[in-house]
C-alpha cells in the first residue's frame, strides 16, 4: 500500500483535484491547494506547465502557457509542493510530461519530488513499454508512477498497466484531450468494467468530468473521480475562490451519495 492508494478508503469515493502549478501565479498555488483540501479533495494533482501539453485541452493549455510566462519552472513547482506539504497531509501527485523529467534528470527529479513531499507522478506521454527506468527510480524514492488507460487501450496494454501502475490507474474517459464537457461517453461503464477484470489497483476516471452529476455517474463504477479543467475555469471566474470551494463541496456531496453503493 502507498499514501496514494490509502486515499481510496473502503466505502468512500476519492476526489482528485487538478490545478496547474503557477496559475494564476506561483504564490497562489499553495492557497489553491489548501482550499481544495479543506473542501473535500482526497488527492491534489499539480500540473507542471509544459510548452507542448499534448494531452491537455484549451483550458489547461491556456493556464500552462500563462504559468510558463511567469516563470513556472519545475524547480518552482517543487518549491510550491513543499509549501503545500507544510500545511496539509493530502497526497500530492505531479502531472507532467516526460521531456521535463528527462531534462531535469530522472534521479534528480524523483529525489526533488520526494524532498518536496510529492507522493506520485502521472506522465501522460510515457507508455509502460518505455517506463521501466523511471519506474525503478521512482520506486527508490517511494513515488508511485501512475499509468493511464484509454477506451482504445488493447487488452495487452490493460494487462501491462494493471501489472505495473502504482497508487491507482488513471482511466481517460474518452479519446481526446482534457476539458469540461456537457456529457460523458455512453461506453464509460463498459470501459471501467473491462479494466476492473484485470486490475487490483483503485480506478480513477478523468477527462471531461465537470459536474456533480457526471461525478456521481463515474463514482457508480469507479473508485475515484479526477476533475481539472472546470476547477481552472472557476479560478478565473472568481479569484476569491468561493465558487471553487462551493463546487468542490458539491462534488464531494455527489461522491458521498454513492458511498453505500460501492463499485468494488
Amino acid at each position: 500500500m502507498s499514501v496514494i492508494s490509502d486515499a481510496f478508503k473502503p466505502g468512500r469515493k476519492a476526489l482528485i483535484a487538478y490545478i496547474t502549478a503557477g496559475y494564476p501565479d506561483m504564490a497562489a498555488t499553495p492557497r489553491l491547494a489548501g482550499a481544495l483540501a479543506q473542501s473535500g479533495s482526497d488527492i491534489i494533482e499539480l500540473g507542471i506547465p509544459f510548452s507542448d501539453p499534448l494531452a491537455d485541452g484549451a483550458t489547461i493549455q491556456k493556464t500552462s502557457y500563462a504559468a510558463l510566462r511567469k516563470g513556472a519552472t519545475p524547480e518552482a513547482c517543487m518549491a510550491a509542493a513543499a509549501a503545500i506539504r507544510k500545511t496539509t497531509n493530502v497526497p500530492l501527485v505531479f502531472m507532467t510530461y516526460y521531456n521535463p523529467v528527462l531534462s531535469y534528470g530522472l534521479e534528480s527529479f524523483c529525489r526533488s519530488c520526494a524532498a518536496a513531499g510529492v507522493n506520485g507522478l502521472i506522465v501522460p506521454d510515457l507508455p509502460p513499454e518505455e517506463g521501466r527506468e523511471l519506474e525503478a527510480v521512482a520506486r527508490r524514492h517511494d513515488l508511485d508512477l501512475i499509468y493511464l488507460l484509454a477506451p482504445t487501450s488493447t487488452e495487452a496494454r490493460v494487462r501491462s498497466v494493471a501489472a505495473r501502475s502504482r497508487g491507482f490507474i488513471y482511466l481517460v474517459s474518452l479519446t481526446g484531450v482534457t476539458g469540461a464537457r456537457a456529457s460523458l461517453p455512453p461506453e464509460l461503464e463498459g470501459f471501467v468494467k473491462r479494466v476492473r477484470r484485470q486490475a487490483k489497483q483503485p480506478l480513477a476516471v478523468g477527462f471531461g468530468v465537470s459536474t456533480p452529476e457526471q461525478a456521481r455517474r463515474v463514482a457508480a463504477v469507479a473508485d475515484g473521480v479526477i476533475v481539472g479543467s472546470r476547477l481552472m475555469q472557476l479560478i478565473d471566474e472568481d479569484p476569491s475562490l468561493k465558487l471553487l470551494e462551493e463546487f468542490v463541496r458539491g462534488l464531494r456531496r455527489a461522491l458521498d451519495a454513492t458511498e453505500n453503493n460501492p463499485s468494488r
